[in-house]
């Protein structure tokens, strides 16, 4: 690697590292005042919250990656073109594409590296976060997460009145039904334990329903144990607490193919799988766009200004990625095809604009 190049990417890594400090400390002072009222509630302490807040840093700076970048980027290369550097490396024979290139190679490692840390250590950390919490305030609240659901399992519907805690489920209906749509048998628990792979119901009653005559016949047994095996597992139940945003990539996936096994709408999910798995290309879509300014740029360019011209480019994209994914959900447009097209959209302008300002700059 030149010397030049080496000198692009320190400064990028630098200006990098400063946005990250910067923008990942206001999000979670933010996030600590958000803390702060249910600190002294049981034994959530101060420490317990200021403990909460440095856990979620990993995935606060995961989510945070493609703006953290571009504006890393943008502060880099407008300090090069604003102190004249940009103009000497012109000038020793190094190219627009050729700086542009470079600085999307940098970029690639940087996004990389945020992706490592939300794939492996951001789920880490933030379950651990999360039931550190839950254990300081169980004194407190009788539970977070009451809620009940409903899910489809190959030919059983199940419905859960109350969900504990992921495992000690209150309330449990499981409608049975044959390959006539019919049903054929339903059982009423008061409660069930979830192992991972059944359900341990107690206090059973099961309805059999024979619809082979014009008249139902209904009859009724009653167990104090009973034992029904399902194909989801501990892994979904968890996820059904969480938005598809705070899911890893490989429980989307494994979201998606059970949804889409039970014949069930699983286009939310795939929207998020799809914008995360193309978020690198996205990021290169919205450095070229910057480029764009960066090169038309001189001296007299601000810091304020460079700082604005990132945060635009980010929340117009961002916008744009949201309307398109509203669409998907709304009229059924496919999730993969309104997860890539603004992305392309935003690349082939760029660059059919820097193709053109490098013939001519």
């Amino acid at each position: 690697m030149k010397i030049r190049d080496r000198y692009i990417a320190k400064t990028l890594l630098s200006y990098t590292m400063i946005v990250l400090v910067v923008w990942v400390s206001i999000y979670s002072f933010f996030n600590f005042l958000a803390e702060l009222n249910i600190v002294g509630q049981a034994g959530y302490s101060i420490l317990s919250a200021f403990t909460y807040i440095i856990l979620q840093l990993p995935e606060v700076a995961y989510k945070q990656a493609s703006p953290i970048i571009l504006l890393g980027c943008i502060l880099g290369m407008g300090h090069l073109a604003s102190t004249g550097q940009l103009l000497i490396f012109r000038v020793s024979g190094a190219s627009i594409l050729r700086i542009t290139l470079l600085t999307l190679k940098n970029s690639l490692v940087f996004i990389l590296f945020f992706i490592a840390i939300g794939e492996f250590l951001a789920p880490i950390s933030s379950n651990f976060a999360e039931n550190s919490k839950s254990a300081s305030l169980e004194n407190y609240s009788v539970s977070t997460n009451q809620e009940g659901f409903w899910i489809r399992d190959g030919n059983n519907f199940i419905n859960v009145k109350r969900n504990i805690d992921g495992v000690i489920f209150n309330g449990i209906t499981i409608i049975e039904v044959n390959l006539l749509n019919k049903i054929e048998r339903v059982i009423k628990s008061k409660s069930a334990s979830f192992d991972g792979n059944s359900l341990e119901m107690t206090d059973s009653e099961i309805f059999s329903i024979d619809n082979s005559n014009f008249i139902d016949n209904i009859s009724l047994k009653e167990r104090n144990y009973f034992n029904k095996r399902v194909s989801f597992d501990q892994d979904l139940i968890d996820s059904l607490e969480k938005e598809p945003e705070d899911l890893s990539t490989w429980t989307l996936i494994k979201q998606i193919e059970f949804l889409s096994d039970n014949k069930l709408r699983s286009g939310v999910f795939e929207v998020e799988l799809y914008k995360r798995l193309i978020q690198p290309i996205t990021l290169i879509a919205m450095i070229l766009l910057a480029m764009l300014f960066i090169f038309g740029s001189t001296r007299e360019v601000t810091l304020g200004r460079k700082i604005f011209i990132g945060v635009a480019l980010g929340l117009s994209f961002e916008m744009l990625s949201r309307i398109a994914s509203a669409m998907a959900l709304s009229f059924d447009f496919s999730p993969f095809l309104s997860s890539i097209l603004p992305t392309f959209v935003v690349m082939f302008i760029a660059i059919i604009l820097l193709i053109q300002k490098s013939i001519h700059y």
